[in-house]
């Protein structure tokens, strides 16, 4: 059991700000199986009211973090006028090797790219 939690936002690269409205499912992972185990979506200031996971549920082992990216996309105004996007669902896979630790995971977007790190 951890003392550690789990948190994210999302940036809007293209946009240069915050992206508000990004819905986020968190999955537990174990081989092949995926478990829902958490689902938000990001505030004014692209980030999540309360942290994704804490407490004794945040334990060690695989998580995947899906942002469902397209649907922020097609609200801002930034989905091609063909409705067809590059990035739609964004998963994003991670290992927590020790759950008293704080795990960052961010996402920054735009249409054509996205990128993540281990923040703090």
């Amino acid at each position: 059991m951890g003392s550690g939690r789990l948190t994210t936002h999302v940036l809007d690269t293209a946009r240069g700000k915050p992206a508000a409205g990004v819905k986020i499912a968190l999955y537990r992972v174990s081989g092949n199986s995926h478990r829902k185990i958490a689902e938000t979506v990001t505030n004014a200031d692209g980030r999540t009211d309360a942290p994704m996971l804490t407490g004794e549920s945040f334990t060690e082992g695989s998580y995947e973090l899906v942002f469902f990216a397209g649907d922020y996309l097609r609200a801002s105004g930034q989905a091609p006028a063909d409705g067809v996007l590059f990035l739609d669902q964004i998963p994003i896979r991670f290992g927590v090797p020790d759950a008293a630790q704080h795990y960052h995971v961010p996402l920054l977007i735009s249409p054509f790219a996205y990128s993540t790190y281990r923040g703090s």
